[in-house]
């Protein structure tokens, strides 16, 4: 048996999926919000300690399973996938519908067909019915309505939106009269979670939090943590991404003739010599 194949294999799918990861990330480079994804190496020896009194061998014994799991004990695998939740640079627009959030553990409420998912990409439009909705065309949700699905209307004929650091909205009649007297007319449903590693992406630049989980999710009141007229970038660093790209190109080209040595040159050696042992 060829302990170095296995370890090579193992490394060689690793860093497939660490390609993965890594395309990934460039290709949300110019994503609103967009968290960058990372994975972290370890071995099959974690996994071993871990489950050696339950595996199916005759006795269960800890000698037994480790006896039959030695030679796959420090091949490579991936133990766990993270989201980097750092935040990233804001741009400037002065589109007051344009919102970001200045808090890491901060996101936006929104009502999907699948129910209520989390987002940080704030670039929120009216649409036709003069419902605040992400581009998707899902409805954002408010303070006052985050678990009766309630939608936050505003009417612009005539006026002018403003909203707050802590996420209330108010119109302001353009005319003379009522100008100075802005009128609130509801609250952007900000929250936060006790532990954010139970977020999972979804696609759209959404997260869904399991329904288990619930608990975890905090209403933020009074923050003072958003920001009207700014959008956030997504936390992507091209250069460090294309410079891990091309480490992991050529870690995979490495395990791949490491794969053909031990097929080709050191089976080609181990069958010649030992028919000729036999001759």
């Amino acid at each position: 048996m060829q302990n170095g194949f296995y370890a090579a294999t193992g490394g060689m799918v690793t860093q497939f999926n660490r390609l993965d990861v890594i395309s990934n990330n460039l290709a949300n480079t110019n994503t609103n919000a967009f968290k960058r994804d990372d994975i972290v190496v370890g071995d099959f020896l974690r996994l071993y300690e871990e489950a050696k009194r339950e595996l199916p061998l005759e006795n269960h014994t800890r000698d037994a399973s480790k006896f039959l799991n030695r030679t796959l004990n420090r091949v490579p695998i991936v133990v766990e996938e993270y989201t980097d939740m750092s935040i990233g640079s804001f741009n400037k627009t002065e589109n007051p519908l344009d919102l970001a959030l200045s808090n890491q553990n901060a996101f936006f409420a929104i009502q999907t067909p699948n129910g209520i998912r989390y987002t940080r990409d704030g670039a929120f439009s009216l649409n036709n019915d003069g419902i605040l909705v992400t581009k998707q065309g899902f409805p954002v949700l408010s303070s006052e309505g985050i678990d009766e699905s309630g939608f936050i209307n505003i009417n612009l004929s005539n006026n002018n939106i403003e909203i707050s650091k802590d996420g209330s909205i108010y119109i302001r009649e353009l005319d003379n009269a009522n100008i100075g007297n802005p009128e609130p007319i509801g609250m952007i449903a900000v929250v936060n979670f006790i532990n954010p590693k139970y977020l999972k992406k979804v696609g759209n630049n959404l997260y869904e939090l399991p329904q288990d989980k619930l608990n975890e999710r905090q209403n933020i009141n009074n923050a003072n943590i958003l920001m009207s007229g700014f959008i956030e970038k997504s936390n992507i660093n091209p250069v460090n991404e294309m410079t891990n790209l091309i480490s992991t190109n050529r870690l995979v080209d490495m395990y791949s003739k490491v794969m053909k040595t031990h097929q080709d040159d050191l089976n080609n050696e181990a069958i010649t010599k030992l028919a000729y042992k036999q001759a």
